[in-house]
């Protein structure tokens, strides 16, 4: 059996020494990892510089840093390999900087804008037009200067990473991972299914971060199906996870 896992999140650039990031650690990668870890199993993990790492040396290691980098990494690893399943569980950032503004860049910009809409009304098309015209400005600069008092960011969106996948190998058995916050099961349930059904996804597994921590760590397995089981701890998940593949990889 060959399995590729995803751990841990990307960190997308801002500059030479800043960038935006997420809090997620690894850790469920590594237990998950572990977990599948035997000698007739052969594991990619990718994952960040930052995150946790499997202990074990025979796993073989992948690391990328922001979410073009991650989409690379895939693209070549399922292009030169057959995984029985990939499991997802990476944090991957929604956007992206696309360039940064100083407040007078930022003044010049909506004096310019101002300007060419003067008496009209702007619709959404018009400001769409407009921030792609700001996110061609050059972005020389190493290190961003700190004189200005404010910073703006022009984030864009980042293409969705988990939808490679079974494009590159439909056959392959995908675990995919949805987070929210502070949300009732009966949405978390219904976002979920959603993800399954647009992803191509086997399984999803949905968790709210008002309980995951260090030694909790609820969580839900949900298949295509709409049945589910649920994990309480970040090794309980990682077993569910394993049950699950083991039993489709036999259907």
């Amino acid at each position: 059996m060959r399995i590729l896992i995803t751990a841990g999140g990307t960190s997308e650039k801002i500059d030479d020494v800043r960038s935006i990031t997420n809090h997620s650690s690894g850790r469920l990668g590594v237990a998950i990892a572990n977990v599948f870890y035997e000698k007739t199993t052969t594991i990619d993990y990718v994952t960040t510089t930052s995150a946790q790492k499997p202990s074990n040396t025979n796993i073989n290691l992948h690391l990328i840093s922001d979410t073009k980098n991650l989409s690379t990494t895939l693209e070549s690893l399922l292009s030169q390999n057959h995984y029985d399943a990939v499991i997802h569980s990476m944090a991957v950032s929604d956007f992206t900087p696309a360039t940064s503004l100083s407040e007078e860049q930022l003044l010049t910009a909506l004096n310019r804008l101002l300007k060419n809409y003067q008496g009209n009304s702007l619709n959404m098309t018009d400001l769409t037009n407009e921030i792609r015209e700001l996110e061609k400005l050059p972005v020389t600069e190493k290190k961003i200067s700190s004189e200005t008092d404010h910073l703006f960011l022009i984030l864009k969106k980042n293409p969705k990473i988990i939808q490679l996948i079974k494009q590159l190998q439909p056959e392959t058995i995908l675990v995919g991972f949805k987070l929210l916050v502070d949300v009732s099961f009966n949405e978390l349930y219904t976002v979920a299914m959603n993800s399954i059904k647009k992803n191509q996804a086997d399984f999803i597994l949905a968790n709210d971060l008002t309980k995951v921590g260090e030694k909790q760590h609820l969580g839900y397995l949900i298949a295509q199906d709409g049945s589910y089981t649920t994990g309480t701890t970040k090794q309980e998940i990682a077993e569910l996870i394993k049950a699950a593949i083991v039993t489709a990889s036999k259907k």
